[in-house]
């Protein structure tokens, strides 16, 4: 099973890798308008995003709208990778101010693959599944509303579910939406 996952990592790691400058443009501005569509960001919530890294989808579209329409982001900073303790830190204020992620409104999360049901394959290490373990549990809990940002070449027909993951609510490309937040 870790073999399957780690060969499926490499394939789709270079899969995004792939995507020319033009296309990453146009499928980040794709996104956007498909967040906007749905109403997200809402004005003045807290949001969380990622820099981008390895190919991954540029959210910088997504979150110049954000600001503009008075979202406070905060950007993931991994604190200790061992102990994989990571901490949402808002740069904009110049202090650094931190947010607990149970009082985040939307968290765009980078993803290796995702699977139309919403499970995610990350990286490997479980940042986001440690950091959001909460929502397993919580099911009244209302936010996060976690959306995976990702190119349509990301996505595998199905994902096997590991106990420790948790599930995006949905997943958002430069062709479509997936999952629970399809029907917003």
């Amino acid at each position: 099973m870790a073999d399957d996952r780690a060969a499926l990592r490499r394939r789709l790691r270079a899969a995004r890798r792939a995507v020319p400058a033009a296309g990453r443009a146009a499928a980040a501005a794709a996104i956007d308008r498909a967040l906007a569509r749905l109403g997200l960001p809402k004005p003045g919530t807290r949001i969380s995003a990622f820099q981008p890294f390895d190919g991954e989808i540029d959210p910088g579209v997504v979150l110049r709208r954000a600001r503009a329409i008075g979202c406070t982001v905060y950007f993931p900073v991994v604190t200790n990778l061992r102990a994989r303790r990571m901490r949402f830190v808002a740069p904009a204020d110049g202090g650094g101010a931190t947010i607990s992620p149970r009082w985040l409104d939307l968290v765009l999360v980078p993803l290796v693959g995702f699977d139309p049901r919403g499970h995610r394959l990350g990286m490997g290490a479980g940042l986001y599944d440690r950091h959001f373990a909460f929502l397993r549990h919580r099911h009244a809990w209302r936010r996060p509303l976690l959306v995976g940002v990702a190119f349509e070449t990301q996505k595998v027909e199905r994902l096997a579910e590991a106990e420790h993951d948790v599930q995006l609510h949905g997943v958002v490309t430069e062709r479509g939406v997936y999952g629970r937040i399809a029907g917003r």
